[in-house]
C-alpha cells in the first residue's frame, strides 16, 4: 500500500513547525474533506443594492494547513498518530492561495511540542523509577542470600565444633576405659583384688584364688568404630583413598541389608582388582567386613556371609559407623 500524496508545501510547513512527517502526512490526508466557499457578488439593475451569494464546493485532500493542525490537536492521543498512513487516495495537488501562519497557530504548535516533550519526560521518569525499584529489589535479594549463606555457614561451624567435641569426649572415654582395663588386668594377673572406684562403699577384701574378673569384651559397634579409626590413622596421608574405602564398605553393607536373600551381595572375591584397590589393600578393610559377619572361605578365595548369619542389627550398626566416619571431618584424627 503506497503512502498517500499530499501537498508538499503544506507538508514542509508542518514539518517546519516541529511535527513529525508521519503525523503531518496523516493530518493532511485525513483533514482533506472540507468545503471551499466561493463568493459571488453582483448588483441589481438599478445598482442600488449589492447581493452576495455563497456557494460551498466539497473538496477532498489537502484542505488547508489550519485544518491539518486542528486535526492533530483532536487526534494527538491516537495510538497510531505517528504511523505513516498507507492508503490509495486520488487528490488534487496544489494550494489555491498562499497560507500565512497566525500567532494562534504558532502557539498551538508550541503547545503540542511541549505536551509531547512533557509526555516523553514523564515516561522516562516512570521508566527510571521502575529501574530503581528493580535495583532496590535486587539489592534486597542479594543481602538476603548473603545472610542466609552466613547463617548456614555458622550452623555448619557449630555442627563441626559439636562433632569435634563429641569425638574428643569419646577419645578420652576410650583412653580412660583402656587404662582402667589394663590396670584391672594387671592386678588380676598378680592375684590382687581389684581397686574399688571412688565413691563406692568399701567391702571386706576376699581372697580369690581364680580370676573372677575377666577382661570385659568390647562391644561390636565399638570394635567397628576402632577399626575404622585405625584405617584412617594408618592411611592419614591419603584422605581421598580412605574416604573411597568407607564409601565402598558402606555399599557392601547396604547391599546385604537391602537384599539379604541375594547371594551375590553376600559373596566378595578377594582377588577382585576393584576390591583390592579400594578395601583389600588397606589395613583394617577386611577386618571391618569380618566384624559385619563375613567369613573367609576355604582356600581364601572369597569373603562370604552365610544367610543364617545375617544380623540386621550388626549391619545397621556398621552402616551408622560408616556414615559417621564419612560426615565427621575430624574422625580418627584425635
Amino acid at each position: 500500500m503506497p503512502v498517500p500524496e499530499v501537498d508538499k508545501k503544506m507538508l514542509g510547513e508542518l514539518e517546519a513547525m516541529g511535527f513529525p512527517r508521519p503525523r503531518a502526512t496523516r493530518a493532511l490526508h485525513y483533514s482533506g474533506e472540507a468545503f471551499s466557499f466561493t463568493i459571488f457578488s453582483f448588483q441589481n439593475l438599478n445598482k442600488s443594492l449589492n447581493y452576495l451569494w455563497f456557494k460551498s464546493v466539497p473538496r477532498i485532500g489537502n484542505a488547508s494547513l489550519a485544518a491539518a493542525i486542528d486535526w492533530i490537536v483532536d487526534h494527538e492521543n491516537d495510538a497510531d498518530i505517528d504511523e505513516m498512513p498507507l492508503v490509495t487516495v486520488d487528490i488534487s495537488i496544489g494550494s489555491p492561495e498562499p497560507f500565512y501562519f497566525t500567532e494562534a497557530m504558532k502557539i498551538k504548535a508550541q503547545e503540542l511540542r511541549d505536551q509531547a516533550r512533557k509526555k516523553k519526560e514523564e515516561e522516562e521518569k516512570k521508566l527510571e523509577q521502575e529501574r530503581e525499584k528493580e535495583r532496590i529489589q535486587s539489592g534486597k535479594q542479594l543481602i538476603e542470600a548473603k545472610r542466609s549463606l552466613e547463617e548456614n555457614e555458622r550452623k555448619r561451624n557449630i555442627e563441626f565444633r559439636k562433632a569435634e567435641k563429641e569425638e574428643e569426649k569419646r577419645a578420652r572415654e576410650r583412653i580412660r576405659w583402656k587404662l582402667k582395663q589394663d590396670k584391672l588386668e594387671r592386678r588380676v594377673n598378680l592375684g590382687l583384688p581389684p581397686e574399688q572406684l571412688a565413691g563406692e562403699e568399701h567391702t571386706p577384701a576376699v581372697r580369690i584364688e581364680q580370676n573372677p574378673f575377666p577382661v570385659r569384651s568390647v562391644a561390636k559397634s565399638e570394635r567397628m568404630r576402632e577399626c575404622l579409626r585405625s584405617l584412617r590413622r594408618n592411611h592419614k596421608d591419603d584422605d581421598a583413598r580412605v574416604r573411597q574405602a568407607f564409601q565402598t564398605l558402606l555399599i557392601y553393607v547396604g547391599n546385604v541389608a537391602r537384599n539379604p536373600n541375594e547371594e551375590k551381595f553376600r559373596k566378595i572375591r578377594l582377588s577382585n582388582p576393584l576390591f583390592l584397590d579400594r578395601v583389600g589393600s588397606l589395613i583394617g578393610g577386611i577386618e571391618f567386613l569380618e566384624l559385619c559377619g563375613f567369613e573367609t572361605t576355604e582356600g581364601g578365595e572369597f569373603l562370604y556371609l552365610p544367610y543364617n548369619k545375617v544380623d540386621m542389627a550388626t549391619l545397621n550398626s556398621a552402616a551408622s559407623e560408616l556414615k559417621s566416619a564419612l560426615t565427621n571431618p575430624f574422625f580418627g584424627l584425635l
